[in-house]
């Protein structure tokens, strides 16, 4: 019997993320596992009066890639991949691995080498984005794996993907609506804002944001939401910062980051496992040791943490930062082929100042 969350999270995504319209060219990025929810995209979409064009995402082949492709592989970006990035009106990406680990094994040094490749086409996705040029979203599909990393069943699994996802099933498109406009009255305090501070377990840092646009997030790029994030002036962060969940990348969990910045590079980091693979990322490029996000997570039905950023980086009470490219539309400038998330908990004796003002305290905003 068919599953109606799929249903309704197909119809959440189509006609409320990305509003797809009569016309529309719709790129649908999915890997095989997905196709019940990649068919209720694809048929919603047509009812839509799009066109929709399905390409096959897999770890496997990315796997086979990395293991045998010479530099000139790694290198090469397909036609397909430019033409969507720069001509298509909207781009559905479901995630949804059987092996969140395949490529745990592989040399960094080429997924170094793919990213840097793929600069031209991250900054011409997040310049289409800030115009309104491109209309994307991000969304899971439950699976085994993802079970498997979260410690529960699959049947408990769905449960908390779908929960998280479509609060209210009977209105999921109105819920969203809701959050966006609870999540504005934090965005307008912020407004004109310039210094933040943020206090926790090995945690003090300053950053500005000064002239900077908060982004109030609620359904619209990523399913499931709920966060408010800018891009913070490329130089202004110092200080030091400990991440208490691992940062999840490529397959790698680096556990234990600690990093320290002076005029918003960092400069020195470490990591109780896996600090090789953090160091040789920081190295893709000039940008990837500045920071391009700030965000505060706001959804208090995440709960716990998953091991899959789409959800974590939402937990209520957590606040997470993003090493290399910013986003546009919120003014930042810095640029890089790497966009990585990293999540600190603020639960237990963690608060956030701006301009002196107290924010943030224990993972509840005060104001």
């Amino acid at each position: 019997m068919a599953d109606i969350r799929i249903e309704k999270l197909a119809e959440l995504l189509v006609g409320y993320s990305v509003g797809v319209k009569p016309g529309d060219k719709v790129a649908i990025v999915a890997p095989a596992i997905a196709a019940p929810l990649t068919r209720a995209i694809y048929a919603k979409v047509l009812q839509a009066g799009g066109f929709p064009w399905v390409m096959a995402s897999s770890a496997d082949t990315m796997e086979l890639l990395y293991r045998y492709g010479s530099r000139e592989q790694l290198e090469y970006v397909h036609e397909g991949q430019r033409l969507i990035t720069e001509k298509y009106d909207v781009r559905i990406v479901i995630i949804g691995e059987e092996n969140t680990k395949a490529l745990s094994r592989i040399d960094p040094a080429k997924m170094v080498i793919y990213d840097q490749a793929r600069t031209e086409l991250t900054d011409a996705m997040m310049r289409r984005s800030a115009a309104g040029e491109l209309r994307w979203v991000l969304a899971p599909y439950p699976t085994n794996a993802f079970a498997q990393d979260a410690e529960m069943s699959l049947g408990d699994y769905e449960d908390f993907l779908y929960k998280a996802c479509l609060p209210d099933l009977v209105d999921p498109i109105g819920y969203w609506q809701k959050v966006a406009t609870e999540q504005e009255r934090i965005v307008q305090w912020l407004k004109g804002r310039d210094q933040v501070h943020v206090i926790g377990p090995e945690t003090d840092l300053r950053l500005s944001v000064a002239g900077r646009t908060f982004i109030n997030c609620a359904g619209k790029f990523n399913v499931p939401d709920g966060e408010v994030f800018t891009g913070p002036v490329e130089d202004s962060a110092e200080g030091y910062v400990y991440f208490s969940y691992p940062a999840i990348e490529s397959g790698r969990e680096v556990i234990g980051i600690r990093l320290h910045f002076s005029q918003g590079r960092v400069i020195k980091a470490t990591a109780e496992k896996n600090e090789d693979f953090l160091l040789k990322t920081l190295d893709t490029d000039a940008g990837a040791r500045y920071l391009g996000e700030f965000a505060i997570g706001t959804n208090e039905g995440i709960t716990q943490f998953t091991r899959e950023i789409l959800f974590d980086e939402k937990i209520g009470g957590s606040f997470h930062m993003a090493l290399g490219a910013g986003y546009p539309e919120t003014g930042s400038r810095n640029k890089s082929a790497i966009h990585w998330d990293m999540v600190c908990d603020l639960r237990d004796g963690g608060e956030i100042r701006v301009d002196g003002e107290l924010l943030y305290r224990n993972g509840k905003f005060v104001i």
